[in-house]
């Protein structure tokens, strides 16, 4: 298989650090494959980066899946969403040459959601999330087994758009499954904040760190 044939339009920048894990890069809704771009090379310098664009248009903007209405999702929408892109990131693994440990993602908003329903739905493609102003995606039956999956919920405390009980009820339910969950809360609303970006790099450097 080659690039052009993994289903996504996605960029892909490789490592300069050998070995270093790679980092999924999940836009949210409107965004596209260019926008976490930059925000990976600061939260993990050298590493390799996979930024897929969602399939699913919402009024012309990319998402990763179907919603119903705000905070009301497509569930079974987002099940085949998920499937695709845990599809996706199996098979550019294997064209990028990019090692044995499954990438860490890094989701902001919609793109937090699909990376929180692959954690949910297929454990084995991620080795960790970073989640930005993420919801509970859905509540699978049975739960995973996470085993420790690193995983940090950066919540903004003003946030018009993700009610303040959704990062902790995501956070319980992760670790129920058995992941290693941090949730951060900053001083801001659903944009990003350089907060957001020092608690990412603090909690990467932890995750290095524990992976020796």
């Amino acid at each position: 298989m080659s690039a052009a044939e993994l289903g996504f339009v996605h960029r892909f920048r490789p490592g300069t650090i050998a070995g270093a894990t790679p980092l999924l890069l999940l836009h949210g809704t409107g965004g596209n494959e260019e926008d976490l771009l930059s925000l990976g090379e600061a939260l993990a310098p050298g590493a390799p980066l996979l930024s897929p664009r969602g399939k699913v248009l919402e009024n012309g903007m990319p998402r990763f899946f179907r919603r119903l209405a705000e905070g009301v999702f497509d569930l079974e929408d987002l099940r085949v969403q998920a499937r695709e892109l845990a599809d996706f990131v199996a098979a550019a693994r294997n064209v990028y040459d990019l090692g044995e440990t499954p990438p860490i993602a890094v989701g902001y908003s919609n793109g937090a959601n699909i990376a929180g329903a692959l954690l949910l739905l297929h454990p084995g493609s991620l080795s960790g999330a970073l989640l930005l102003r993420p919801m509970v995606p859905l509540v699978p039956e049975p739960l995973p087994a996470l085993n420790g999956v690193p995983v940090l919920i950066a919540a903004g405390r003003h946030d018009p758009i993700v009610p303040a009980s959704q990062p902790r009820a995501l956070a319980d339910l992760l670790g129920s499954a058995g992941a290693d969950v941090t949730l951060h809360g900053s001083n801001a609303a659903h944009g990003l904040t350089r907060e957001d970006l020092e608690a990412g790099e603090r909690w990467m450097h932890s995750v290095a760190a524990h992976r020796g």
